[in-house]
């Protein structure tokens, strides 16, 4: 374990100069700190697209073919995926554009999103109109409570339910909690995905192969992957406590790439908190971290935790757990804290009483 360290994840600081881009930029949106947004936007339309497209036309084929292949899934799937995912995060929970301009706000779920996998919409039905509103509790289709979350065996099942069950639950939450509309958008979303893929493969099986089916799946794994550490260490008394039921990463370059996604914590506790402001919630509220012995990691991501997590090297975790207010003595102490945190915790969770 360590001592908690100088933060050094991304803060908004005001750029000594506007250009004549941003300017214009400025006018389209809500928040001025969301400008590298239009910027990764358009980053995503000039150098991923137009490889897309090439996979589509007639006369490429043979080497060139299988060449635009590998850049399109490099682009997808390593350079582009985190930081698109969590840039339509943020804009799920904080429209990026104003309200005047509000048909610019379909270009992410609608346009993009499905080269990325995601199906139109259904990813706000999930994440804002279910996973927030259930808090990993039992309502919540993709909770992790039941599970012993530091087993392979168990994550194979945790998305394998996800990937064959995932829509059908998703819109029964919706339709059986009187959210017809937000019901109405999965459905749409998903068949019209499905039916979109399937007229393109009349075209071109192949291209929709690499450019809207391997990073559906891939899509669906790393969402799938990311919940599950996010939601790994659980206080069984407690499961509905924010500061009990996830995880916060702080110094890690992943902070950097993906908008502060590390601060899950303070997201649970106010999902609009704006992610330049993720930081300073943390240190203004370190008390409370203190208090309720948050999970907190320095320099590991979610994809390191989640691979340590598979090999149950919970040593290498508390190498990285941060002590917040010198709550453990050693890292025999912080083991057995993960460890008792990991375990399934069965529905209902009122059968377990929620004392502090």
């Amino acid at each position: 374990m360590i001592n908690l360290p100088p933060n050094t994840d991304p803060v908004y600081c005001a750029p000594a100069s506007v250009s004549r881009m941003d300017r214009i930029f400025l006018r389209l949106i809500n928040d001025k700190r969301d400008l590298p947004f239009i910027y990764l936007t358009l980053k995503v339309c000039w150098m991923m697209l137009p490889f897309a497209v090439l996979l589509y036309l007639p006369f490429v084929n043979g080497w060139l073919w299988l060449a635009a292949a590998a850049i399109y899934l490099y682009l997808n799937n390593v350079a582009y995926k985190g930081p698109f995912g969590l840039m339509m995060h943020c804009s799920s929970h904080r429209p990026l554009y104003k309200k005047k301009y509000a048909p610019l706000n379909h270009l992410i779920p609608w346009v993009l999103a499905p080269f990325f996998g995601q199906s139109p919409e259904t990813y706000f039905a999930h994440h804002v109109g279910m996973h927030h509103v259930e808090n990993n509790m039992e309502d919540d289709e993709s909770s992790t409570m039941p599970y012993q979350r530091d087993s392979g065996t168990h994550f194979a099942r945790y998305y394998l339910t996800f990937l064959f069950t995932g829509i059908y639950t998703l819109a029964t939450y919706h339709f059986t909690k009187r959210s017809k509309r937000l019901c109405w958008r999965t459905v749409r979303g998903e068949l019209l995905f499905i039916a979109f893929c399937t007229a393109l493969c009349f075209v071109n099986w192949q291209a929709t192969l690499v450019v809207f089916i391997l990073p559906f799946f891939a899509f669906r794994l790393v969402a799938m992957a990311g919940n599950w550490v996010q939601h790994t260490f659980i206080c069984p008394m407690e499961p509905g406590n924010d500061y009990r039921n996830s995880i916060t990463c702080i110094n890690v370059k992943f902070n950097h790439k993906c908008w502060n996604d590390g601060y899950h914590i303070s997201h649970h506790i106010n999902p609009t908190l704006h992610w330049t402001e993720h930081p300073q919630y943390f240190r203004d509220h370190i008390g409370e971290f203190a208090k309720n012995r948050s999970v907190v990691f320095a320099g590991l991501n979610f994809l390191d935790i989640f691979i340590l997590l598979m090999r149950k090297r919970h040593d290498v975790l508390a190498d990285h757990f941060v002590n917040v207010g010198g709550q453990f003595a050693n890292d025999q102490e912080v083991i057995a804290h993960l460890k008792s945190r990991m375990v399934p915790i069965p529905f209902p969770a009122r059968e377990l009483g929620l004392a502090a």
